[in-house]
This record gives structure tokens, C-alpha cells and sequence, in this order.
């Protein structure tokens, strides 16, 4: 693909807002980050005292935020060509690129200095590892050379329920990997739903999406297959420590609406798409959101069941992985 980051200059038109600066830091990415670390957090063994666990939340928060100022500094000149992101900080000339940048250095070095300090070095060091991996891994170099950078540059948002494990316990177990793989199986069919009715988008800056360089027949057929192997892994994780009846029923139930969503997405031509205005599409990729949080969600839900011996007697009889 084309390089286009020569082609665009920018001027800062207005003075920035602290709203502008937020912006940066991309919250509502921020949210699932921090929702999918509290939930490593607290469902993993072992205890932290509330300050530090607060402060752990804290530090990984700022880490995003820190991958998403440096993201948004990279990706300005494609970021001015896109509908969806033109209206970002940077594009939009309200604050300086090297403004981003030097916000995102700055916070990626206190996020991972302070966290190594609130709880230990590993989880210090997942921190520092994912914002090098979507800053750099993902950003500067997948995200335009392969159509495969949804797939490989997912990793970057995988990471954070295992960096709350590893704040928690100062290790990475089955339980972790698996909260890692089930946000990892699930970026790109998520993605790539988004990327059926937003193609355009991708082909006028020049960034290799799947619906770009392979077409929608093909990302139809894609978002099929990785949605059928997200399934296992998410029922897999139902059958450790971490899972259990309640959270087995919830992923049951909600990876069968996701299959049968991937399928209708298959199914449908672009003809059809065209006349509803992808309408289809666009409820698969909303039904995605709440696919994750759901999980997740049901995954407090076992920790928190668990207290009550009765249910927690009951459920040992589905954790036939259990590791701790």
C-alpha cells in the first residue's frame, strides 16, 4: 500500500482544549481496557490491598491511554482521510502532532515505572510490552504493510486482563492466557464487521484492511471462520477456576448469537447489504461490544458467586481445569 503520511501537512488552527488532550488518550477504548484488567484483577488468586489495586487500574488506564496518544500521533495523516476519525485532535489541527507524541512517551514511562512500583515487575513489564506492541508492532508497521494487521496487532488489546492477573498474583496462568485468547479471537471478526460498511474509509487511506485487499465476499468468510473458533476458546475458559455455570450458560447462549450473526453476514451479498444499508452488519458489530463486556461481565459474576458456599460447591463440578 501506499504511504501517505508525506502527503498531509498540519497546522494547529485553534488553541487545544483539555477535552482535546482526553481525546487523545481514546476513553472509550480506555473502558474496555480498564473493565478487562479490573476483571483479571479480581478474579485472580490471591489478595492486594484496595490502594494498590486502585493504583494497578490507574497505571494501566494511563498505559492506554498512553498506546492511544501515540497511535493517534502515527496515524494523523490517515486519521484526516477517514470519515470516522477525522474529527480527532491532531486532523482536526487543535493540537500539535508532536504534542501527541511527547504526551504518549511521557505517560507510557510513568504508567509502567508506577505500576512496577504499586505491584511487581512483571505486570510492569506486560504493560510496557503492550503499548510497544500497538505503538509500534501494530501502528507503525502491521497496521499498513499486512490484512492480516487486525489479526496479529489484536494481541495489544488482549493483554490487559493478564496484566491485572499479574499485578494480583505476580504470574501468568491458564486462566489468564485464556482471557488473553478470548479478547484476541474476538478483534478481528469484531473489526472486520466494522470494516464491511466502512470500506471506503480504509481504501482512501491506503491501509490494507481485509475488505480492501481481499473484498467483502472474502471478510464475510473470514469473520465466519474466526467467530466459529472464538467459540471454543470462550467456553473453554467456562471450565476453569474463572468460570462456572452461570458464566458456561451466558457464553453458550452468546457465541451461538454470534455464530448465527457471522453466518447472516456470510449469507448476505452486496446487493442485499447495499439496499439496507448494511444494516446487518452494523448490528453484528454492535452485538460484539456487548459481547466482550458480557463475558467479562459473567466472569465477576463467578468470583463474586463464589463466596456463597453453596454455589460454590455446585460450581467445582464444572471446573475440570482448575489450576488453583
Amino acid at each position: 500500500m501506499t504511504e501517505i503520511r508525506a502527503e498531509i501537512p498540519y497546522a494547529q488552527e485553534a488553541d487545544a482544549q483539555f477535552s482535546d488532550y482526553v481525546a487523545l488518550l481514546k476513553p472509550r477504548v480506555m473502558s474496555l481496557v480498564v473493565f478487562t484488567a479490573l476483571v483479571g484483577l479480581l478474579v485472580a488468586p490471591g489478595s492486594l490491598h484496595p490502594i494498590e489495586g486502585l493504583a494497578a487500574i490507574i497505571f494501566i488506564a494511563l498505559g492506554a491511554g498512553a498506546s492511544g496518544a501515540l497511535n493517534m500521533w502515527w496515524d494523523a495523516d490517515i486519521d484526516r482521510v477517514m470519515r470516522r476519525t477525522a474529527r480527532r485532535p491532531i486532523p482536526a489541527g487543535r493540537v500539535a502532532p508532536q504534542e501527541a507524541m511527547a504526551l504518549g512517551l511521557a505517560l507510557s514511562g510513568f504508567a509502567v515505572i508506577m505500576l512496577w512500583l504499586a505491584t511487581n515487575a512483571l505486570a510492569a513489564g506486560l504493560l510496557a510490552f503492550t503499548i510497544f506492541f500497538y505503538a509500534v508492532i501494530y501502528s507503525m508497521w502491521l497496521k499498513r504493510a499486512t490484512p492480516q494487521n487486525i489479526v496479529i496487532g489484536g494481541a495489544a488489546g488482549a493483554f490487559p486482563p493478564m496484566i491485572g492477573w499479574a499485578a494480583m498474583t505476580g504470574s501468568i496462568s491458564l486462566e489468564a492466557c485464556l482471557m488473553f485468547g478470548l479478547i484476541f479471537m474476538w478483534t478481528p471478526p469484531h473489526f472486520w464487521a466494522l470494516a464491511l460498511f466502512m470500506k471506503s474509509d480504509y481504501h482512501n487511506a491506503n491501509v490494507p484492511m481485509l475488505t480492501v485487499t481481499h473484498g467483502r465476499r472474502a471478510t464475510r468468510a473470514h469473520i465466519l471462520v474466526y467467530t466459529a473458533a472464538l467459540m471454543p476458546v470462550a467456553l473453554v475458559a467456562g471450565v476453569t477456576s474463572i468460570g462456572g455455570p452461570v458464566y458456561l450458560a451466558l457464553a453458550l447462549g452468546l457465541n451461538l448469537m454470534f455464530l448465527y450473526g457471522a453466518g447472516t453476514i456470510w449469507r448476505r451479498d452486496e446487493a442485499q447489504a447495499e439496499a439496507d444499508g448494511y444494516a446487518t452488519e452494523k448490528r453484528v458489530f454492535r452485538f460484539s461490544l456487548s459481547y466482550l463486556f458480557l463475558h467479562f461481565g459473567a466472569f465477576l459474576a463467578e468470583a463474586s458467586l463464589s463466596w456463597w458456599p453453596a454455589y460454590a460447591d455446585f460450581a467445582t463440578r464444572f471446573k475440570l481445569l482448575e489450576v488453583f
